[in-house]
């Protein structure tokens, strides 16, 4: 089906809901580099103007990957709810904007939808919208997982404490690590990515989390963000595995390209929960995403970047996350060039995740030669932070000595909480103050070697 729209004497077309769905989009650099952007800032108008009369029944029947060669489009049709989409059902696209945005649209509103959703439903109305909307509708709608503690709850924010090594060596990561919970961060998780996929290394690293979460009875839980095969490998070798790790993406051909399928991640998720670690929950996967994966992997089929990647949050869906992550000016500016381009991605997908009901957090980052800098993370920390971000990344110096890019520190994260009055987990939250590392207000207080985390410390890294 064929779309136009008529803007002065001009008319402009456009040859499938694929097309129009790309021209839609805000500028970026990864739609323009997989040409499918819109060639002018009037065509981009006259395709939102043409999207807002779609109705999103449109979606049901007009699939962007066809559904015969592509599972990702088989789990988004199979697993839809005509029961939670008969609510808003008649509206279109425009409609829907204004119906996420009425003051009577409440979180228990957008929870009775998410079954019912698309991602290109849902990718469709954010594109309809400002920064302003993106973070106004987000904020309605929280999404809480459980594991050893809780995340997500409205007024909180998560830190995953991040203390990666360049040569995976365990005492620097050990020690990166104790950094990061002097500062109040780790409730997401202590997560680490490996310089290697040697399973006895990251083995290893998994030993050590738990060894120092039992001596210290720390309500949190670790990964190490290996490939899914090896996570397997160590539930089945006895390693201490609490969430289990994969990269997705929003096509079946970009997922293989990451060397998984639903099944596969179905066997994954089976194996954590066989080990029954959660003590509050049993929320075990986590996932990482990031607009341009499906192109830089050359499986986009002609859609757009950030169609591709709410795509990929319907796989996430399917297996109860505890957290997903998208990873945001990671892949380059390839992708998100600039400042403004990740920022308004980061909110994008924010949104977009929190619609469909899955657990979003952010690594608000960019690489070194993208234009943007410090003072962009900063809005973006503030801007998803007011969103309700349920998590973002603890970094010693929000530097990266691994993975080589910027991201958010341990100071960025006291700072967010002081100006927006938000908490920790909990669970996490009663353990720093009985380890007098924060006070009753989640404040933290003055160190001193008297502390309980930093006594037995020495002791601690000396069997590291």
């Amino acid at each position: 089906m064929s779309y136009t729209e008529t803007i002065g004497s001009r008319t402009y077309r456009f040859a499938d809901l694929k097309t129009l769905l790309a021209k839609a989009s805000p500028q970026r650099s990864g739609d323009q580099l997989a040409a499918v952007a819109a060639a002018s800032e009037e065509e981009r108008v006259a395709a939102r103007m043409a999207l807002a009369q779609v109705p999103l029944r449109t979606f049901l029947n007009e699939a962007l990957i066809p559904y015969e060669s592509d599972e990702v489009t088989r789990l988004v049709i199979d697993d839809h709810s005509p029961q939670a989409f008969a609510e808003i059902s008649h509206l279109t696209v425009g409609d829907f904007r204004n119906w996420l945005l009425s003051s009577t649209t409440d979180a228990d509103a957008l929870t009775r939808i998410a079954a019912g959703l698309t991602p290109e439903m849902v990718a469709a109305v954010s594109k309809l919208m400002r920064n302003q909307d993106l973070i106004a509708a987000a904020r309605k709608r929280p999404v809480i997982t459980r594991f050893r503690n809780t995340v997500g709850l409205p007024g909180h924010m998560s830190v995953r404490l991040q203390p990666n090594h360049p040569t995976d060596d365990v005492k620097g990561i050990a020690a990166s690590m104790l950094d990061g919970l002097m500062y109040g961060c780790g409730d997401a998780m202590i997560g680490i990515n490996p310089a290697s996929d040697n399973l006895a290394a990251i083995t290893r690293l998994l030993l050590m989390i738990d060894d120092f979460r039992l001596r210290y009875q720390v309500p949190t839980q670790s990964c190490v963000l290996t490939h899914v095969t090896n996570t397997i490998a160590a539930i089945e070798k006895g390693a201490p595995v609490d969430l289990v790790f994969q990269s997705i993406a929003g096509t079946e051909k970009a997922n293989a390209g990451f060397g998984i399928s639903l099944a596969l991640l179905q066997e994954a998720y089976e194996a954590g929960l066989s080990l029954n670690r959660g003590t509050v929950g049993n929320n075990l996967m986590y996932f990482e995403t990031g607009q341009g994966s499906a192109l830089s992997a050359d499986a986009h089929f002609g859609v757009d970047q950030q169609t591709c990647e709410v795509r990929a949050y319907a796989v996430a869906r399917k297996f109860n996350p505890f957290l997903v992550n998208t990873v945001v000016g990671f892949i380059g500016p390839e992708y998100l060039y600039d400042g403004k381009q990740i920022t308004r991605a980061g909110l994008e997908d924010h949104f977009c995740g929190k619609l469909l009901g899955v657990p979003m957090g952010c690594d608000i980052c960019y690489t070194n030669h993208a234009e943007a800098d410090q003072d962009d993370m900063d809005n973006l920390l503030t801007l998803l932070g007011v969103a309700g971000i349920n998590f973002i990344m603890g970094i010693p110096g929000a530097d990266d000595v691994m993975l080589n890019y910027q991201s958010t520190s341990f100071h960025d994260a006291l700072y967010v909480r002081d100006v927006l009055g938000l908490r920790r987990a909990p669970e996490f939250e009663e353990w720093l103050e009985s380890m007098q590392i924060t006070d009753a207000r989640g404040a933290l207080l003055s160190a001193s070697p008297h502390q309980p985390l930093l006594e037995g410390a020495n002791d601690w890294m000396g069997t590291v």
